[in-house]
């Protein structure tokens, strides 16, 4: 399970990375500069292929485009360099950005944002038609998420809590209800960011500051730990023609003497387990 070193484009924030299913891509970004990267596992070769204002996260939408979670609270599209803004900014998300982005079975899409000036962060729910509603407040950093196998059911994370939620989740309506602890992070082991679920519903949870992924199984145990040459693990997900390679970003690459050899690169592992594909989204498609 030793993580293999995919690109190194010293990222200050590698993070979000997703694979595209039409593409046979996986697709990852550097918050902080708005670039955008790709890797096609078929050939070897890795680019940026994007550069623009802060990325927060993105999906992929039904159409194939990718669908970017900006800074300003700006929605667009992506599709080999043509953009294409669907919201102009939310006036509350202004000083602000988006942070860590997931899309549910029907094609909303669950959008979290970092803490603005004098206010916390917000988790909202973009519906199909384009309409934002907020669902949580009062979040110190809105991070991953990620669907029980039932899809009754949606993981939520709140990092300088250093908590994993578990929501109820109603797949007719997007409703979220019933917030409990999963998981709490002890103060030693780093701080939970992105996270995915696995195809037996085990949640893998990256660790910034903790330097790796950790997984928790349905009862939210600890049973295993995968180390990485980076302090700032960052995210993960699920990928290849089979869905058992795993994908991870790591953060820290402007100061790899202190964050690490790895730092700000992207990482695959192949632990002998398999994930699930993403939902597509379909926002105002």
């Amino acid at each position: 399970m030793k993580p293999e070193l995919i690109a190194d484009y010293q990222c200050q924030c590698g993070e979000g990375p997703l694979w595209h299913p039409m593409q046979k891509k996986v697709y990852w970004v550097d918050i902080p500069k708005g670039r955008l990267f790709r890797y096609e596992p078929s050939t070897g070769k890795h680019e940026q292929c994007f550069e623009s204002r802060q990325i927060g996260g993105f999906t992929v939408q039904a159409d194939g485009k990718l669908l970017l979670f900006m800074d300003k609270g700006t929605v667009a599209t992506w599709d080999e360099g043509k953009f294409n803004v669907l919201i102009e900014d939310i006036p509350d998300e202004r000083q602000t950005r988006f942070n860590d982005v997931i899309s549910d079975p029907e094609g909303r899409v669950f959008c979290g944002t970092m803490p603005a000036p004098g206010r916390l962060g917000r988790l909202y729910r973009l519906d199909q038609e384009g309409r934002l509603t907020i669902l949580l407040e009062g979040i110190g950093c809105s991070n991953g998420m990620g669907f029980t196998p039932d899809r009754k059911g949606l993981y939520y994370t709140d990092s300088p809590k250093k908590e994993i939620y578990l929501f109820d989740y109603d797949r007719s309506t997007g409703a979220l209800s019933n917030q409990r602890v999963f998981a709490k992070v002890p103060e030693d082991e780093g701080v939970p960011d992105g996270m995915t679920v696995d195809a037996a519903g085990r949640v893998w949870s990256a660790r910034w500051d903790g330097s790796r992924l950790v997984r928790y199984d349905a009862k939210g145990n600890v049973d295993t730990r995968i180390d990485f040459p980076a302090k700032k693990v960052s995210s993960v997900i699920f990928g290849g023609e089979d869905y058992s390679d795993m994908y991870v970003t790591t953060a820290g690459g402007q100061n790899k003497a202190q964050e690490g050899d790895g730092a700000g690169a992207l990482f695959r592992v192949r632990a002998g387990v398999k994930g699930v594909a993403e939902f597509l989204s379909k926002v105002m498609l």
